[in-house]
């Protein structure tokens, strides 16, 4: 597959970002509201922006059970912030009427580092993302409490109070950071999503 066609789910959130960021790091990049829209790509990001508003959105527009289908059918899928706890089998401290899409076998902490006043930026080493640490940035962030057997540890932070929390994993074609590369202008991550996406096909 030369350019894989990845979707961003257009229901809330820092999508123009993660268009923008696939596009720069080899993708076919769209939103996507609708199931006839799911159906057309190839791998699909969660963004970050509000869980228990995407989890409501997703409903709304009845893009729930399509995800479901795709993911269960090994359909790429990359969450960041937001979309890590969407892509959580567990949520602590989150809304009891919020679901997710329980792809992962991990246990995240909602908003774990603190409100949005405590947003921080920290460098996290990511297995698999070759050069310097990933000068990450962390908005209103989860962390990763508990993974799973099958759930591989590829990103903790590497300096600051937060050192060693996990803050990357990854489940089969399924990737999930608590950080948001789509506002840094390092194309790494999205790389690292493309190059899950072509391997997939």
């Amino acid at each position: 597959m030369a350019v894989p066609v990845i979707g961003v789910l257009a229901l809330q959130g820092d999508v123009r970002e993660h268009v923008a960021a696939l596009a720069a790091a080899g993708a076919d990049a769209r939103p996507v509201r609708r199931p006839a829209e799911l159906d057309a790509v190839d791998g699909l990001v969660i963004p970050g922006g509000e869980s228990t508003t995407i989890s409501k959105l997703v409903d709304i527009f009845e893009m729930r059970e399509p995800i479901d289908k795709r993911i269960a059918g090994g359909m790429p899928v990359y969450g960041s912030c937001a979309g890590m706890i969407m892509l959580a089998a567990e949520v602590l401290d989150g809304r009891a009427d919020q679901r997710g899409f329980a792809g992962i076998e991990m246990t995240v902490r909602r908003n774990a580092f603190g409100r949005q006043v405590d947003s921080f930026e920290a460098p996290v080493e990511i297995d698999g993302v070759a050069g310097e640490p990933f000068h990450a940035v962390f908005i209103r962030a989860p962390w990763v409490e508990r993974v799973g057997a099958g759930v591989e540890v590829i990103g903790t932070v590497t300096g600051g109070p937060a050192t060693d929390r996990i803050v990357a994993v990854r489940q089969g074609n399924l990737l999930a950071t608590s950080f948001h590369p789509e506002l840094t202008g390092d194309p790494r991550v999205h790389a690292y999503f493309v190059d899950l996406v072509r391997a997939a096909a």
